[in-house]
């Protein structure tokens, strides 16, 4: 979809306060797109980011909270983020044409299983974007053993509005944005990721106080 094409020669004269809104929904829809990770970029304000392997991380005090996440599940079942508060909610933005999203699949499903058996209150919560039905994206998920919920979102509403402005926001597909207990978002990846990599993610969050 081209979001990018020339306004007639009229809308010059139309208020330019508009303008950057439609420019920034147009960047956001461009950069989900299933890639490398290569996409860089805090989505503002980023002097109180760091970027260790390509993960960055928001110190606690800096975090702010995600804006409403909720939607119906490829199961047909109502989720809302906001409701999993107390948790470490690790929220993986997917699709299943995406092949760096199959790469990482069996390393999510992995570490979603070894946290709930150890009882690490850790919840992970997908967001199935740009598929045009649910079929492909559960076909996806019983391939790779996925057995926690994702979101179907095929506009990628989700990705463009569920982040607040100057936050560390989805950028790419695959993408990993990872909620401390207070619904606050403390880490992200723009990247496929394997085990390790989530792990260092997820276990700073599991230990904090």
């Amino acid at each position: 979809m081209n979001l990018g094409r020339a306004l007639p020669s009229r809308s010059n004269r139309r208020p330019r306060a508009v303008l950057p809104a439609v420019a920034a929904s147009a960047a956001m829809l461009t950069l989900a797109a299933c890639g490398d990770g290569a996409t860089s970029g805090g989505g503002g304000d980023t002097n109180f980011v760091t970027n260790t392997g390509g993960v960055q991380t928001v110190a606690k005090g800096e975090r702010k909270a995600v804006n409403k996440i909720a939607g119906e599940t490829l199961e047909g079942k109502q989720l809302d983020v906001a409701d999993l508060k107390g948790k470490i909610v690790v929220l993986n933005v997917w699709g299943s044409w995406c092949g760096p999203c199959r790469a990482e699949a069996p390393y999510f499903a992995k570490v979603a299983k070894e946290t709930e058996a150890k009882g690490q209150d850790v919840a992970f919560v997908g967001l199935n974007a740009r598929d045009a039905n649910k079929g492909a994206a559960i076909a996806f998920e019983k391939d790779y053993g996925v057995t926690y919920p994702s979101i179907y979102d095929p506009t990628s509403k989700l990705i463009v509005n569920g982040f607040p402005k100057g936050s560390l926001n989805p950028q790419a597909i695959p993408s990993t944005i990872v909620l401390d207990r207070d619904g606050k978002i403390a880490a992200r990846s723009l990247k496929a990721l394997d085990d390790k990599k989530l792990r260092e993610m997820i276990d700073p969050l599991i230990a904090e106080k």
